[in-house]
């Protein structure tokens, strides 16, 4: 028996097989739950296509979170497939990667306003149109960063951009707690050297330093944020809604 058995989640944002959203994929497929996920394009199709096949993927589309008309089909196809839908984990962000080095104070507006679409808005907007086709009792999950709490050099405009998805995490857990009993958390992930985490200047070094300051004195995996995943998407996590979880090593209660 696992803690998910016949609950249907849709994981959207895996890229390749190192990506915390496959770690998270795996971890619910594991436990029980019938998995959806979405590709961003014709090439990424056919290189998701082994991972669709491993997780038993029941929807396998293109969703591209910068279009109102994709996330409309994308909702559309759920429905025609399931039906309805238990769960939904975004991991999806994006900024250019000229800001995510040096100053956070050079990033032009159409960058600003490109990272805040669809690394924050997007959920909003998927809460929004899934609303009406996800069951009572449902849960939203997004994954965060500590760049969001804390200036980390380098992340930039990433951290802001998160910092904004962390608001709309307490945002929507109060609007879609009053409207359908759904909970919607976040996990901020210590860094994983995953293809997102490569456009960081100086990526390495954050992750050694990291590992090196934290309480457990190393980094984590997409496997221990998969089953924090899990957890928040259980029952055993029934009492808890607009909740940043730090699947971080405890790096970020660590002061001077």
């Amino acid at each position: 028996m696992g803690l998910l058995d016949g609950k249907k989640a849709l994981v959207l944002g895996i890229a390749n097989n190192r990506s915390i959203a496959y770690g998270i994929a795996k971890a619910l497929h594991e436990n029980g739950a019938k998995i959806g996920m979405n590709y961003l394009n014709e090439k990424f199709q056919k290189k998701l296509q082994p991972i669709a096949d491993e997780l038993n993927a029941e929807i396998y589309e293109k969703l591209d979170v910068s279009s109102d008309e994709e996330i409309t089909n994308f909702v559309n196809k759920v429905k025609d497939v399931w039906g309805d839908v238990d769960i939904i984990v975004h991991s999806i962000a994006y900024a250019n990667k000229e800001y995510l080095k040096d100053y956070y104070y050079t990033v032009d507006r159409q960058s600003f306003l490109q990272a805040m679409d669809i690394s924050v808005y997007s959920f909003t907007a998927l809460a929004r149109e899934f609303l009406p086709i996800i069951n009572e009792g449902g849960n939203l999950l997004t994954l965060s960063y500590y760049g969001a709490e804390k200036v980390i050099y380098n992340y930039n405009v990433m951290g802001v951009a998160k910092a904004a998805l962390e608001a709309s995490v307490r945002y929507l857990a109060r609007d879609l707690g009053k409207l359908k009993q759904v909970r919607v958390n976040a996990i901020s992930a210590g860094p994983i050297k995953t293809l997102a985490a490569a456009g960081i200047s100086q990526f390495s070094e954050i992750q050694k330093e990291t590992a090196e300051r934290s309480p457990l004195t190393r980094s984590v995996t997409i496997d221990e944020v998969g089953n924090a995943a899990v957890f928040l998407c259980s029952d055993l996590a029934s009492g808890v809604t607009g909740e940043i979880l730090h699947v971080d090593a405890g790096f970020n209660i660590i002061g001077l």
